[in-house]
């Protein structure tokens, strides 16, 4: 058969754009977006996107710019995955716990144009502004009614009445046309630009839809960050099924039970510590919901205990994987029918591996990182973690050497080790590239290392992830003093390290002693590992 040609009628680039055309189309008069006591009806929803883009065409962003947002899961956030990609621009949603350098270096690396800035981070923006060499970005604050600029040069509902409701944004003409930045550690102290391309995020975002059983019925709460991998799409998500968004500030145990139960919401994301935070929350113990509440877990895996007090709750919890890299969820512990009847413990186990991965990843396999040979699924020999789908990233930004080692040999090479049992279910066994999650938080402990060896008594520091109840793990620095110095207190070398780096990074355990080595001078991080589990 003859090739046939692609036409405007026949051919349109996917971006997660469409979904809020559609649902806006489709819902017009439901309620989209809740915020404490305000709501957005999609057709309210979608016309402040559409200012959003108008505005910011307004203050000259074009195609292929960064706008970057510092701020928690409220609106703005949420209409800024909308409204910078209507431009063809990008998002950089930025962490709201970095510390005021790491926000300046991804401000200037990222070239962010605009600046969009929640008043409660007016400080840390501004001082990390103050901290920029280069150009800096135009600022815009989102205040509370009656309060006053903090930082900013214009405040965010103002930059939107500048805007136009009926505006009308250009789609894409290319599905690999960038669409958001998110930088990550990585296993280095320098942040790595993730690049999102349209297409990544459109089939993501239906993944997960599909995944998690998401419908015009679900209503999704917003424990997961939105800087965090974009929310792992789920911003488009629950839009491409005309679900409700519920907006939350800041993690509160008690108010997000409440929130579950005053809007009967069915789905939310969360780390593991924010599951256990429910599970100790007041009331919690007495509290059963009379709807289906399903939550997504990911990062270290949930253990029984909590398995359990969910449960008890009339929580599903379901076990996730995937990176920065991967636009989050990757892979997706489905649970078989037979598991239900298993005992706590071995469900658990089954539970707790990271699984199968979803449609849009379709080739994924455990094998030896130089060679690319498939290990045997046979739950013990242990590989490297890689994929081949339509959900990895295009690269890193401005770093062709990361981004040719990322895909060598053709595969996305995850850093993970994992082994694949029998069933095709994959469990990760450890990280390659010693990444420490902390709260769900990546940790490069060669950032960590790098702030110790400042401090003028450390000879010699190496920084390994150590269990822990709530964090699921935290850093413990083991160091090696210089000769003739008194040993200090741990507690300087926290405070130091407090000084230096977002104090979610800073170690919670010191160790002063001789570092093991191997024959060829390299300190032996296994046997760190190992200590600081004993501790």
């Amino acid at each position: 058969m003859s090739e046939l040609a692609k036409n405007a009628a026949n051919y349109r680039a996917l971006t997660p754009l469409d979904f809020l055309v559609w649902a806006s189309r489709a819902y017009p008069r439901k309620t989209a977006v809740i915020d404490g006591e305000r709501r957005f009806t999609y057709s309210e929803f979608a016309a402040r996107c559409r200012r959003l883009a108008s505005a910011l065409a307004g203050q000259g962003i074009v195609r292929g710019d960064t706008v970057a947002v510092l701020a928690p899961n409220i609106p703005a956030t949420l209409e800024a995955h909308y409204g910078v990609p209507m431009l063809g621009a990008v998002l950089n949603a930025l962490n709201i716990r970095l510390d005021a350098a790491s926000i300046a270096f991804i401000l200037g690396h990222g070239g962010a144009k605009i600046l969009i800035v929640d008043a409660e981070f007016a400080s840390v923006a501004r001082a990390a502004l103050e901290a920029m060499t280069g150009p800096r970005p135009m600022v815009v604050e989102v205040t509370e009614p009656g309060t006053g600029l903090a930082v900013g040069e214009m405040d965010y509902e103002e930059l939107l009445g500048a805007g136009d409701p009926a505006f009308v944004w250009t789609p894409p003409s290319d599905e690999w046309q960038s669409l958001a930045l998110n930088y990550t550690s990585g296993t280095t102290g320098d942040p790595k630009g993730v690049v999102y391309h349209h297409r990544g995020a459109f089939l993501n975002a239906l993944a997960n839809a599909m995944t998690f059983g998401l419908t015009a019925r679900s209503v999704y709460l917003w424990t997961l960050p939105m800087f965090h991998c974009n929310g792992w799409s789920y911003p488009w998500a629950v839009t491409a099924v005309g679900g409700t968004h519920v907006c939350l500030r800041r993690i509160d145990p008690v108010a997000v039970l409440d929130l579950i139960e005053r809007h009967s919401v069915t789905h939310f994301c969360a780390a593991p510590i924010i599951l256990n935070m429910l599970m100790h929350a007041e009331g919690a113990r007495d509290k059963r919901f009379s709807h289906r509440v399903q939550v997504a877990t990911g990062g270290a895996a949930p253990p029984s205990t909590v398995i359990a007090a969910m449960e008890g709750m009339g929580i599903e919890v379901t076990h996730l994987y995937g990176l920065t890299e991967s636009y989050g969820p990757a892979t997706v512990c489905l649970p078989q029918e037979d598991w239900q009847d298993k005992p706590l413990a071995e469900r658990a186990g089954l539970m707790a591996r990271q699984g199968l991965p979803h449609f849009a990843v379709p080739e994924m396999m455990v094998a030896d990182s130089e060679t690319l040979a498939p290990v045997p699924a046979d739950g013990a020999t242990i590989g490297e973690l890689v994929f081949r789908g339509h959900t990895l990233m295009k690269g890193y930004l401005a770093n062709p050497k990361a981004t040719d080692a990322a895909f060598a040999g053709g595969w996305f090479h995850s850093g993970d080790l994992a082994v694949q049992h029998p069933d095709g279910y994959v469990e990760i066994k450890d990280r390659a590239k010693d990444i420490i999650i902390s709260g769900g938080e990546n940790i490069s402990s060669l950032e960590v290392e790098e702030v110790l060896y400042r401090h003028p008594s450390v000879l010699e520091a190496a920084v390994v992830a150590r269990p822990d109840a709530t964090w699921g793990e935290t850093p413990c620095a083991f160091i090696a003093l210089k000769p003739g110095i008194p040993i200090p207190d741990a507690n300087e070398i926290i405070g130091f390290c407090r000084q230096n780096l977002a104090h979610f990074k800073c170690p919670r355990t010191v160790v002063f002693g001789e570092l093991p080595k191997t024959a060829t001078g390299k300190i032996q991080k296994f046997t760190l590992r190992q200590q600081a589990g004993e501790l």
